[in-house]
């Protein structure tokens, strides 16, 4: 698709869209956004970033999460040990629930109140990412969850290229999240990449094509 042809799309839109983007470790959801933010001007809302935020001094879950695990994970300069912090969940499964009951509704107030921004705008594309948006069920606030896919050992040659991730760390974070199948029982749509970014470019520009054609008659998104 040329960028003409994008742009004509985008000029015919009668609503907003919002897409959920998902996936495994790995699996290149950070290309997938840089696409979707040059090419379809898509605003783009990443839950990771979101949470690291509210963990900063000053923001929504700092004092609650001092609270739940003490003066120990500060440190000099009033930051959280977020190191420490990681650790500590990583080895009990209570502090883990009691930090994600804190951190999770937070971020979930912040999504619904941006998706409610993309709906009174009346026109666009909107993108939440993040890994636990089936778990967390963002379906019902986006339009169509997309899962993007890319086998466990080219997932696992990236980490360990990008991030220097160890073969024990990958596999450890692999085990922690869905399964491929249980991705795709949660999401409509699928996105490869595992090979070259055109192929996954290819398939977005597809489905946002059928898609905003399908919406300007008034009979696809919700």
């Amino acid at each position: 698709m040329t960028d003409k042809e994008r742009t004509g799309l985008l000029a015919s839109m009668k609503r907003s869209l919002v897409i959920g983007v998902t996936g495994g470790v790995g699996a290149g959801k950070s290309t997938i956004l840089r696409y979707l933010q040059e090419k379809w001007q898509a605003d783009i809302l990443v839950l990771d970033d979101v949470s690291r935020e509210m963990l900063e001094i000053g923001g929504l879950c700092y004092d609650e999460t001092i609270a739940l695990f003490g003066r120990d994970v500060v440190l000099p300069d009033g930051r959280l040990d977020r190191g420490k912090i990681a650790r500590i969940v990583f080895s009990d499964e209570e502090k883990k629930k009691a930090l994600n009951g804190l951190i999770h509704p937070a971020v979930r107030r912040t999504s619904d109140a941006f998706v409610s921004e993309a709906r009174s705008r009346g026109r666009g594309v909107y993108v939440i990412e993040a890994a636990l948006l089936i778990e967390e069920h963002y379906d019902e606030i986006c339009d169509e969850l997309w899962y993007i896919y890319a086998g466990e050992d080219v997932r696992a040659k990236r980490l360990a290229e990008s991030r220097g991730y160890d073969a024990e760390r990958i596999r450890h974070m692999m085990a922690n999240q869905l399964s491929p199948e249980q991705f795709l029982a949660g999401c409509s749509v699928r996105i490869d990449n595992g090979g070259e970014p055109e192929t996954a470019y290819r398939e977005i520009d597809a489905r946002l094509a059928e898609l905003l054609g399908v919406a300007e008659g008034g009979s696809s998104c919700r």
